[in-house]
């Protein structure tokens, strides 16, 4: 009788297993926003596109993320080689001024004036000593001088010491947040890659010539314009010539580019440092209305602002669009546009 129900509960309780593992495998599902890369048969190919290019939409915002944590690891690697450098200068001042004490307690050994004090200090652990500021009293002006500066540059040394260990630690963070957008834009543009194959041939095709929208509303932008100003007029002839290289996540040139490494290059190229990333971009200079727009002029797309692309007149951008369409020319209107920026 024992024996049968206990066989009931152990049924009972896989069968309950079962149902937990099936919950949380659809919470992690829906969590981590996996997207089944298998078209359905009764998907239209307007939906899959729409799924593709949503796709392209998430991975390029994880791009955006991981150019702003390489951005980051760039900061705190220089920080941390600084940091590094003023301790290994601040040991050699504290390894000078306990020479320096060294010799002075020497030469009043050699005379028989070593105060008992100084005497202490110098044969047992000076750190343990200068934890006793009680004693300078004791000792000569010069001698209290130098073992308070000593006991101030250790104190120097210790917090740069410190703050070198902070922004290894922040370093290390960055590369593992960098590796985690990575893994994440590999995976949806897997996916995206996988559900683009499974549209027709012509379907596929339109999709790889069409701009990121299939939309061209032209209307609020002005033609005809000159650039914004002599260095904007440099980088539209720099992102003409980078008309036809293959879009690269994370690459900024020459040879490749993403969207906000193809405008860094550009702008670059006329002497003008922009940030990395397409949302810092967009606070590089005066914002202006898409109608007053002039080539030269960064058009940032999305609420979350994770699109760039260079205004080049005549209703018509530059920009990176996505892996698989080369650097290129599309409509303004292509995407909704977040903000326009004259650098």
């Amino acid at each position: 009788m024992v024996s049968h129900r206990r066989s009931s509960q152990s049924g009972l309780t896989r069968g309950a297993r079962a149902t937990v593992l099936s919950a949380a495998a659809a919470t992690a599902a829906a969590t981590l926003g996996v997207v089944d890369a298998n078209a359905d048969p009764q998907e239209t190919p307007g939906a899959v596109k729409a799924r593709i290019d949503r796709l392209y939409a998430e991975a390029e915002h994880a791009t955006q993320q991981y150019d702003r944590a390489g951005e980051n690891a760039e900061r705190l690697r220089g920080e941390a080689d600084r940091a590094r450098d003023r301790a290994a200068r601040g040991q050699e001042d504290v390894n000078r001024m306990r020479t320096a004490l060294g010799s002075l307690a020497a030469a009043q050994y050699r005379s028989g004036g070593l105060d008992p004090t100084l005497a202490l200090l110098l044969s047992s652990d000076p750190d343990t000593y200068l934890e006793r500021a009680a004693a300078l009293d004791r000792l000569t002006t010069r001698q209290a001088a130098e073992l308070r500066e000593l006991r101030q540059a250790r104190r120097s040394l210790a917090q740069t010491r410190a703050e070198a260990d902070r922004a290894l630690a922040d370093l290390e963070r960055n590369r593992e947040a960098a590796a985690r957008h990575k893994r994440t834009v590999e995976r949806k543009l897997a996916l995206a890659k996988k559900l683009l194959a499974t549209l027709p041939g012509t379907d596929r095709a339109e999709f790889e010539r069409a701009s990121r929208s299939g939309r061209d509303d032209t209307s609020t932008a002005v033609a005809g314009l000159p650039a914004g100003s002599a260095r904007a007029a440099v980088a539209v002839m720099a992102v003409h010539q980078a008309l036809g290289r293959p879009y690269v996540w994370g690459a900024n040139g020459p040879n490749s580019f993403d969207c906000s490494g193809l405008m860094q290059w550009a702008y670059a190229r006329a002497g003008v440092g922009l940030p990395r990333t397409s949302q810092a971009q967009r606070y590089a200079g005066r914002m202006v209305p898409l109608s007053q727009a002039r080539p030269g002029d960064l058009v940032v797309y999305r609420a979350d602002a994770s699109h760039v692309a260079m205004y080049v007149g005549n209703g018509q951008v530059i920009h990176a669009p996505y892996p698989g369409a080369p650097v290129r020319y599309d409509p303004v209107g292509m995407m909704p546009v977040s903000s326009v920026t004259r650098v």
